[in-house]
This record gives C-alpha cells, sequence and structure tokens, in this order.
C-alpha cells in the first residue's frame, strides 16, 4: 500500500505578517492589549515584585547633554506615545481632508458633541476642586475631558454587533476631535518654561520632513532621523514632545498624486489601487502603536500602588479622584448626550435616521473611557507630585472602569433588542 507523502506547509514572512497585521486592526486586539498590559502593570505594583516594577519604570537612560535622560516610563510616556499621535495626526488629516469631517453638516453634531464632552466633564472636576479648597488640584481640570479611542472603539466592537454602523461613525468622529483638543490642551495648557530658540529650530527637520513626504518619499531610514529630530528639539523646547508627532502627521499629503501615491491594494481585475501617504502610513504604523506603544504606555502608567484598603480609601476622599471620576462617568455621557440633543433641534445640525437616544446615551458613557490621554494629561498636571499622581492613576482607571461598563451594559441591550428585530450584525 502506498502512503501519500506527508507534507509540511509553512507560513512564507509575508503571509505571517499580513496576518499580524489584520489582527492589529481589530478593535478589539488594541482594547484586549491595553487592558491586559493595565492589569498587569496593577498586580505587579501591588505585590511582592512592586521593587522591581518601579526600579524598571524609574530607571533613568539616554544622553544628559540632548536634555534626553529620561526614566523608562518618561520614553514610554514622551516617546511612544509620540508615535501614536504621529497616527492620530495622520487620521486627524485623512479625517478632515477626505474623510468623516470633510462634510460640516455631516460631521456638525458629533463635533459640537464632542465639545461639550470636554466642557462639561472640565466643569465637574473645576467644581469639585474648588469646592474642597484643595490647594493645587484645580491643575487636573483637563484630565478627564480625554476620550481613549482604542478603548471606547473596543468596547463598541464587542457589545454593539448589530448597532446601526452610523454610531461607529459618531463615536470615531467624536473621538477623533476630542483628541484634537486634548492636543491643544497639551500644547497651551500644559507647556512650562518655552525655549524658544529649540522650537525654532525643530521647524528646520519638521519642513525637511515635509518636502520628502511631499514628494513621495516613504524611505523609513531617510524620514526617521528626521522625525526623531523633530521630536528632539520639541521636547527640548519644554511643549510635550507628543505635539511633534502631530505636527509630523499633519504634513503627509491625503491625496494620492503622481509624486506622492503608494499601491495600497489591487482591485478584483488586479489594477493597482493607490492612495495617499496618510492612509498608507497610518496603516503602518498603526500596527505598530496598537501592539507596543499603547501597551507599554500603559503598562508603565496604569501601575499604581493603592496600598490596601486604606490607601483606597484616602484614594477616595481626595477631590482629584473624585473630580475624575465624576467627570468621566457622569460630565462625559451628560456632555455628550446634552449637547447632541439640544443642537439636534435645528436645521443644521441632525442625527443619522438609523440612531435612538439610548444608542447616543450608551455611547455617551462609553466616551467615559479617557484612560491613555487622561493617564498622560494626569502625568502633566501634577508631574512630580507623587502622591497626586497616583490618585489620578485611581481616579482615571475607576472612572474609566465604571463608564465601560454602564456604556457597555446600555449598548448591549440596544444591541439585543436590535438582533431580535432583525437587525444584521456590523
Amino acid at each position: 500500500m502506498s502512503q501519500t507523502p506527508r507534507t509540511t506547509s509553512r507560513l512564507a514572512p509575508h503571509e505571517l505578517w499580513r496576518g499580524v497585521h489584520a489582527t492589529a486592526q481589530s478593535d478589539a486586539v488594541g482594547g484586549a492589549l491595553l487592558l491586559g498590559a493595565t492589569v498587569v502593570a496593577l498586580l505587579l505594583a501591588n505585590t511582592p515584585a512592586a521593587d522591581i516594577y518601579t526600579a524598571v519604570r524609574d530607571f533613568t537612560v539616554g544622553p544628559h547633554a540632548l536634555h534626553l535622560d529620561l526614566t523608562i516610563g518618561e520614553w514610554a510616556a514622551d516617546g511612544l506615545l509620540a508615535i501614536f499621535f504621529f497616527v492620530v495626526g495622520l487620521e486627524l488629516k485623512e479625517e478632515f481632508v477626505a474623510g468623516k469631517l470633510r462634510d460640516p453638516r455631516q460631521a456638525a453634531l458629533p463635533i459640537a458633541a464632542a465639545f461639550g464632552g470636554v466642557a462639561v466633564p472640565a466643569l465637574v472636576f473645576a467644581g469639585i476642586a474648588i469646592s474642597s479648597d484643595s490647594e493645587g488640584a484645580l491643575r487636573g481640570w483637563a484630565i478627564p475631558t480625554a476620550t481613549d479611542i482604542a478603548f471606547a472603539v473596543a468596547v463598541l466592537a464587542v457589545v454593539g454587533r448589530y448597532l446601526p454602523p452610523a454610531l461607529r461613525v459618531f463615536l470615531l468622529t467624536l473621538a477623533i476631535v476630542d483628541d484634537l483638543i486634548a492636543i491643544t490642551i497639551i500644547a497651551v495648557v500644559y507647556t512650562q518654561g518655552l525655549q524658544l530658540q529649540w522650537l525654532l529650530l525643530a521647524l528646520v527637520p519638521l519642513a525637511a520632513f515635509a518636502v520628502l513626504v511631499q514628494r513621495g518619499v516613504i524611505t523609513w531610514w531617510v524620514l526617521a532621523p528626521l522625525g526623531v529630530l523633530t521630536w528632539a528639539l520639541v521636547h527640548a523646547s519644554g511643549i510635550h514632545a507628543t505635539v511633534a508627532g502631530v505636527l509630523l502627521g499633519f504634513t503627509v499629503p491625503v491625496v494620492a498624486t503622481e509624486r506622492a501615491r503608494v499601491q495600497s491594494s489591487t482591485d478584483e481585475d488586479g489594477t493597482p489601487i493607490y492612495d495617499g501617504l496618510t492612509a498608507y502610513l497610518a496603516d503602518q504604523w498603526g500596527v505598530f502603536t496598537t501592539l507596543v506603544a499603547v501597551p507599554v504606555f500603559a503598562f508603565f502608567s496604569a501601575g499604581v500602588t493603592v496600598g490596601g484598603l486604606e490607601g483606597f480609601r484616602t484614594a477616595m476622599q481626595d477631590p482629584i479622584t473624585l473630580g475624575i471620576i465624576a467627570g468621566l462617568f457622569l460630565g462625559k455621557p451628560i456632555g455628550i448626550t446634552a449637547t447632541a440633543f439640544l443642537l439636534s433641534r435645528l436645521p443644521a445640525f441632525q442625527l443619522d435616521d438609523s440612531l435612538r437616544w439610548p444608542d447616543i446615551i450608551g455611547m455617551g458613557f462609553v466616551a467615559g473611557v479617557g484612560f491613555t490621554v487622561s493617564l498622560l494629561v494626569g502625568e502633566l498636571a501634577y508631574g512630580g507630585a507623587s502622591v497626586a499622581e497616583e490618585h489620578v492613576k485611581i481616579g482615571v482607571l475607576l472612572g474609566s472602569l465604571v463608564s465601560a461598563l454602564a456604556g457597555g451594559g446600555v449598548l448591549a441591550m440596544r444591541s439585543r433588542a436590535a438582533k431580535a428585530a432583525g437587525a444584521q450584525p456590523a
């Protein structure tokens, strides 16, 4: 009896990369990695391994002469998040030039809701801080204004499969504008000791980067040194280095031209499909931010030592903690829903016909998942005050958790109702 030869199939490197790339683009995967990094950090910070975790996070590395002698935690916040904000800058430009924010009439309501979702949490935090008469607490007013795109979209992806696609568009538009506001707040409010000469010098490599990408250059060993130099000079200027990432992203062209276009895929006939560089670079670097940059930042930022029941009780009596929780859990949904409801009464603002107000309320709670940018703003607001920073982390984690649970619960009920009514999964 002859036997069929056994063959072993192996994935080619490009096939493996394609699989990793497709996995990294999943909203649920990004949220799961963030959650996993946060849980591991919390466990390490509250076990006998806390000293090791702290030693690694606070280990300093980098050249002092260039003002880059930063701790590992600072490298994650200033360096890795700059790459994250580079991708955010690419996505923002893509949306403003060719995406959901191109048509003001379509984007008007979620844009307005985003501003409401920033203003009300800030007012809630400020009210609690002022009424407590706690010295310095008010400086963190911007902490609960941020929405974490990765976490928020991941919650929606998990519980809202049968909800209208327009809800995801609403959430993405709102979160994109929210990020733009957060970037502006970081650049304007949390910049200390501006060194104008370094900022002016940063314009040189930034301009060179812009010229090259406008000409369609995508060679990493040409662009990367210019990007790093821009980042270093912006860092030296006193402006938070993540702003450099956004500026670099804004220089990349959106519309595919003869000079600046890349083949992204082929259609059914095998004809090449070309995109502008924003879509290409966001697609490439988005994998790194999902798999590495944001989870590593979360790992080094979320490791708060609670200090047992007494430490938790002390944190819950701090107006900083209470202001953050109230701002995220109450301020966000109230600001978003109230703004959308009031403006939808006007002819210029229209809610998509497929959406219902319970959808918007649930999404408003989900937008209260602040996490990444909230933690960053907390570090900028109370840098050097260790107790305040620990309480910021507790407030952000608890506020984001209860917001995710409340929003996820509302949207899950809406999704089940839509499924029962015969809706198709998104």
